[in-house]
Formats: C-alpha cells, structure tokens, sequence
C-alpha cells in the first residue's frame, strides 16, 4: 500500500496583511487629514499596470487618496516607456499635498532607472530606494535623524544602540524597500525569526536562500536577512554570493559573534548545493519560465514567492513545510506604513525648525 505523503501548508498573505491593515487604519485615522500618494505609470507593461491598479485599490479600501499619472507608453501607445517620467517625479515632489511618491519599475532598465530613484525626495520615497535609504539598509543602521535627509551627501552617521525595535528620542526609522520587508514581515509571522533571540539576530541560526539581486528586490533582501543574523546565499544569473555577519574565525574572532552588518563573500556553491541546506527559499525571478526543481529543496523548509509568476513547481508542497505564492497585500501595507512613516518626518522637521532661534525670533 503507498504511503501518501502529508502537504505543506499553502498560506496565503491575508492573514499577514490583516494585522498590519488594522494598526494602518487606526494611524490613518488619526491623522489630521487625508494621506495622498502618487503613483506614476510610465510602461504599458502587464506587471506594471497590475501593480499599479492593485495599488490603487487598496488605497482606496484603507481611505488613501491615490493619484495615478501615467507617462510615455503608459498614456499613448505612440510613446516610448519613460517619456515624460522625470518631469512627473520632479512634480510630484513640489507639490506639498502630495505624502508619498511611487514609480512602477522597471522602465528604461538598471542603470536609467536608478538614476530616476535618486530623483525622487527622500521625504516622499515610499518604496525606500533613495541612497540614503539604501546606506542606512546596507551598513545596518536602523534610526536616522529627518534632518540627515537635506543634505545630499552621505556623511558618517551617529549609530544608536539599538535594544528593541523602537527609535531613541530624536530619532525615527529608517525606511525600507516594501517588499524586502514584507518578505521580513512573513518570515516574521510564520515564526522562521525567532523572538526569544535578541532584536537583530532574530534570524541567527538560518539559512537562506534568495533567488535574484535586484537592487529593488533581491539585494536588499539579502541585506536585511543577514543584517537579522541570517547565513544567506544570494543568487543571481550569473553568481552566487554568500551574505553573513559571522565572522570568519581567527585568532583575533574567536569571542566575536557578529560583525555589525552583513559582509559579502563569494561562493563556490552550485544553486542546488545552496537550496539542500536553505530552511527558507524566496525566489524573485521575473521570468515565468523560471522554476526552481522541488526536488532540489530541503526538506521541510520554508519557500515564498516575491515574482509575479510563480518561480515554483507545482510540487513544492511535496518539500516545504509551508509554502506563500504571493506577497502583494503584505507588500502593500509596508509601503503604507511607509507613507505615514514619511509624514512623520516631515511633522518632525517641521517641530524642530519652528524651535530654532531664526524661527522663534
């Protein structure tokens, strides 16, 4: 007689999204008006425009006033993706009713479009893609002083000690990209991190794999993991590299545990090396041909799915002890929350400029 074997777990983001709309909602009510955010469209991409309709349909469910202008291939189909998009950023942030700034990547490609990120104010970037968001993710710093956001260079920071996930006074959170820490947010729930470890090494003790290094997407990602006490291999087309705050024993590391943020090693491991030890797979590929073969997985691990298409087999159920096909609702209310974090700190800008001796005088 043959022995069926048990199913993982299919959990789908509604139960995740639903704590994080309620702590919204509360925040957005007792805001002293109405939160607006941009969404700018400049390609008539399919990924894109669902996004973007997503976008506005949850905003409009949570009481979030969405604008949506479209530009280039977007509006006109005698248009070229990205005409126009620069000047909407650049519109979008002089207008002081406007709380927050998205724009649905990709448009001309890496390189173009990370100048377009730079563009947006850090005080209306939703998505945290701005440099100095990226500095703060990548050297660990979780805190920073709205002020820091005027200046356009990138000056040695002070460093808080961080004991709970809460700023000292004068500080605020640093903002991240939204789907990196939905990512977090779900790992979080599915109890992957571990809550009885300290805040910031909640993640020590696992290994994980992420399949894709955008700078959107997977790289970050990474970053925050391995920042979070993670060993995580980061996968791209044409590499692998290993993530990790541990330390490389010597004489000198022997009683170090962790290095204060994430260092990056290359890796001679193959991908289906990497997947045998991984507890936890998240695959960002934006390729529906792209499957990651179940039975290279580990058993009982953890496997989410970031792309648009599904990066896993039918069968990977069959492996994981869990398995999320989608993270778009978790995704966004972090990019909410976003929005009233960057409200925030202009409410905090402008409390600190009123009290300065010009202002009062």
């Amino acid at each position: 007689m043959a022995t069926t074997i048990p199913k993982g777990l299919l959990l789908k983001a509604d139960p995740i999204a639903s704590a994080f709309r309620d702590e919204v909602k509360s925040a957005l009510a007792r805001s002293d008006r109405q939160c607006k955010l941009v969404g700018i469209l400049s390609t008539a991409a399919t990924p894109s425009k669902f996004y973007a309709e997503f976008t506005q349909k949850q905003c409009l469910d949570l009481g979030v006033e969405f604008i949506l202008k479209t530009t280039g291939s977007a509006a006109d189909a005698m248009l070229t993706d990205g005409e126009g998009v620069e000047e909407a950023i650049i519109e979008a942030n002089e207008d002081d009713s406007v709380d927050g700034i998205m724009v649905y990547y990709p448009i001309f490609g890496a390189q173009q479009d990370h100048y377009l990120q730079q563009i947006v104010s850090p005080f209306k970037d939703v998505e945290g893609l701005h440099v100095k968001f990226h500095y703060n993710l990548y050297h660990n710093i979780r805190y920073l002083r709205p002020q820091s956001l005027l200046s356009p260079a990138i000056h040695k920071q002070e460093v808080p000690t961080v004991v709970e996930d809460q700023p000292p006074a004068g500080f605020v959170k640093s903002v991240l990209p939204c789907t990196p820490l939905a990512v977090v947010k779900c790992l979080e729930y599915t109890r992957v991190y571990n809550t009885i470890l300290p805040y910031g090494d909640r993640a020590y003790g696992k290994t994980i794999t992420v399949i894709n290094r955008s700078e959107v997407v997977g790289r970050p990602l990474a970053a925050l993991l391995a920042n979070d006490g993670a060993r995580v291999f980061s996968v791209d087309i044409d590499s692998i590299q290993e993530y990790t705050k541990r330390p490389r024993l010597t004489s000198e590391t022997q009683t170090q545990r962790f290095h204060p943020r994430h260092v990056v090693h290359p890796c001679t491991l193959t991908l289906q090396e990497c997947l045998a030890q991984s507890d936890v797979v998240v695959s960002a590929v934006p390729n529906p041909n792209y499957k990651v073969q179940t039975e290279w997985l580990k058993d009982g691990c953890v496997c989410l799915n970031v792309a648009a298409d599904k990066n896993f087999e039918k069968e990977v159920r069959g492996k994981a002890s869990l398995y999320m096909p989608t993270i778009g609702k978790v995704t966004i209310m972090m990019l909410i929350r976003n929005l009233l974090r960057l409200k925030e700190y202009r409410e905090v800008l402008a409390a600190s400029e009123s009290t300065t001796p010009a202002a009062s005088s």
